[in-house]
């Protein structure tokens, strides 16, 4: 399999630019696609490393600097992500505070298709006293994995048909008296799909036991997002996380224009798998009906569902969220003392495997409907009038 080295901080190796296609390798040019690689220079994106494939149908770009987040990209014309009012990113991580406005500095770097949230924690800000005679420590929105450059990035080629591309990278999160863990991802798509496959292991680096968490902030504008486009998922149960969110809970998969002035809703869920495959899904659907994106995973990977809906002014940035992770996004604390905490033993491994389908007729549309229907079909949808535990604190 034809392998390029981009980045190895092991091995001294990095690439500024790069660039492959089917003919550079031998491939011939049916059908025709693209990896390249160039550092992005001036203002806060200064110094940015971004990795764009181009399978002939899909283009998305992967940022190494950023934690190998996915940035933007497109489908059949279609864009892929939404306007940040972070307008001049990819932010390079030197130029986020994530402990600035009490925690909430991670937002100065937030405009990605995929950002991840974690290792060490995610959700709200908190600080934490390990002794009551000893400092606080703070731990930021949404920790710090986003925003740690990546060690390892290469590209893979399989010769065989159908030739799958592969973007592969290594994230440390790791220090002295803490957290030690190491994210292997590999991001692939075959060229002609509309498929994108997001395949991380987290690995414990350390001799003893460390906790973890970790959420998938999947970020989506319009075209996918419009008034009147809904959110399509099997759930046992759905939880407002506050009282902006139970105010809005007779309408939480459905979606208003851009408001400005709108305060974020959250909605905690708990979604039904297959019970062969142990897979479920969710989708976010255009007010036609006619275009979506699908985002399949195993529940035992990502037993915890979130839905953001950010729909403030277009230039306030315009947002919805489809977020499993292996927590929902409150405190630790408030998730350790519920279970929501993962722990990996020495030399210990654990597996977060999403499929994202983009859809581009109502055909396929109405097929994914019927599909969340007959998982419905195995358990009533409660959804619940006020935050409850053990989702959030009542």
């Amino acid at each position: 399999m034809p392998t390029f080295v981009l980045t190895d901080v092991s091995g001294d190796i990095w690439q500024e630019t790069f660039a492959v296609d089917p003919t550079a390798i031998g491939l011939g040019d049916q059908p025709p696609w693209r990896v390249t690689k160039q550092r992005l220079r001036g203002g806060r994106r200064d110094g940015v490393d971004l990795v764009v494939v181009d399978n002939g149908l899909l283009r998305f770009s992967i940022i190494p600097t950023r934690g190998m987040g996915l940035w933007n990209g497109s489908c059949g014309g279609d864009r892929l992500g939404w306007d940040s009012p972070v307008t001049d990113g990819p932010v390079n991580p030197m130029f986020v505070n994530l402990a600035a406005d009490g925690g909430l500095g991670w937002l100065d770097g937030f405009d990605e298709l995929l950002a991840r949230c974690g290792l060490e924690s995610n959700g709200a800000p908190y600080e934490e006293r390990p002794s009551p005679a000893g400092p606080a420590t703070m731990h930021g929105l949404h920790g710090r994995i986003a925003n740690i450059p990546a060690s390892y990035v290469a590209v893979h080629i399989d010769p065989r048909p159908p030739h799958e591309i592969t973007i592969e990278g290594r994230v440390d999160e790791t220090r002295l008296f803490g957290m030690g863990v190491r994210m292997e991802t590999r991001v692939a798509t075959v060229p002609g799909s509309s498929r994108l496959v997001v395949c991380d292991q987290f690995v414990n680096l350390k001799d003893h036991p460390i906790e973890m968490q970790v959420l998938y902030h999947w970020n989506f504008g319009p075209p996918y997002l419009g008034e009147g486009s809904r959110f399509v998922a099997p759930a046992h149960a759905v939880v407002p996380r506050d009282q902006a969110a139970t105010a809005a809970l007779a309408e939480y998969d459905a979606y208003r224009p851009p408001t400005p002035g709108f305060h974020e809703q959250v909605f905690f869920q708990e979604l039904i798998a297959d019970p062969t495959t142990g897979e479920t899904l969710a989708m976010l659907r255009n007010p036609e009906g006619d275009k979506a994106v699908v985002l399949r995973y195993r529940l035992d990977e990502l037993p915890s569902f979130t839905l953001w809906k950010n729909t403030g002014g277009l230039r306030d940035g315009y947002v919805t969220g489809l977020e499993p992770g292996i927590n929902y996004p409150n405190p630790r604390p408030f998730e350790k003392a519920r279970g929501r905490v993962a722990i990996l033993p020495p030399g210990g491994r654990r597996q977060a495997r999403m499929i994202l389908d983009f859809l581009a007729t109502e055909q396929q549309v109405a097929a994914v409907e019927q599909e969340v229907a007959r998982l419905q079909s195995l358990g009533p949808k409660v959804v619940h009038p006020a935050p409850i535990e053990p989702y959030a604190s009542a």
